[in-house]
């Protein structure tokens, strides 16, 4: 017997109006999300991905975005059809985000533990002890001597630990799906490796189901289930990671591909990705 999807969405576009016209951003996406599943969405800036993403809980200011068709079911429920109370409901605590910029997601005249208390406020009524709670989620997330490091705020932390501090944020509120939005771009690559690690480890420990939207295909391996790869709005590419890795089907992803970085290979020019013979 076949299971529901936890997210699944269909046949998904989104425009913007600009003052040069309208841009279709998104056309027509489909992919789904099985609860404790990873997906990985990838592809260059501009190709959608991050548009899509903020689509899940219509974080997208309406206008100048405008959804035109489609359908967002999370557990069969459709998101687009949904009245603003209700997506209170979703927003945090059923999808919770972790963006790219840490050090712009984060208050900076709030401490760390003030943060994380108001989103359990917000979304957890079960919790009466708020210092022990976000002081749980800081060590689970890897942060050392969590009940001293909760009440400094944003500007002590490092690149790394803010980052951490967000995750911890949104995990708190024990969210269905958790959408990592390029969480290692703004970070140093040992970082980078070291966050990776850490949504792993997640995966893992809580059997969360994640959406991760990068564009770097070198950071996947090991971490989603399945990816879909993005080109101009249009999802491309769509399969197992290591079937998609191995035997590449579309010249994009092929040119993707390439870009990561072979231990031992001899250093040569990438090639250039040629878009409007792609398109």
């Amino acid at each position: 017997m076949s299971h529901a999807p936890l997210l699944e969405v269909r046949n998904l576009s989104v425009q913007f109006a600009t003052e040069e016209g309208t841009v279709e951003a998104v056309k027509d996406v489909s992919f789904s999300i099985d609860a404790g599943e990873t997906l990985a969405v990838v592809g260059e800036s501009g190709s959608g991905k991050s548009v899509t993403a903020l689509s899940l809980t219509r974080l997208l200011p309406e206008p100048p975005a405008r959804y035109t068709g489609g359908e967002i079911l999370l557990n069969g429920f459709n998101v687009l059809a949904m009245r603003p109370s209700e997506l209170r409901g979703v927003r945090g605590k059923r999808i919770a985000y972790i963006f790219q910029e840490p050090s712009t997601s984060l208050n900076p005249v709030f401490t760390i533990h003030f943060q994380i208390a108001e989103a359990l406020k917000l979304h957890r009524p079960d919790v009466t002890d708020y210092d022990a709670e976000v002081a749980k989620w800081l060590g689970l997330v890897g942060i050392v001597k969590p009940e001293q490091r909760m009440w400094d705020y944003p500007h002590q932390l490092s690149g790394g630990m803010q980052q951490r501090a967000m995750i911890a944020m949104a995990l708190s509120c024990q969210p269905d799906l958790l959408v990592a939005d390029e969480p290692t771009t703004a970070l140093d690559v040992t970082i980078q490796a070291q966050i990776i690690e850490l949504l792993r480890d997640i995966k893992r420990q809580l059997g969360m189901s994640i959406l991760l939207i990068t564009h770097n295909f070198g950071i996947i391996g090991g971490l989603a289930d399945r990816v879909a790869v993005m080109f101009r709005g249009k999802i491309v590419e769509y399969g197992k990671t290591e079937d998609v890795l191995r035997h590449p089907q579309h010249p994009y992803t092929r040119a993707l591909i390439d870009c990561i970085p072979k231990l031992g290979s001899r250093a040569r020019r990438l090639t250039t990705i040629d878009h409007e013979k792609l398109a």
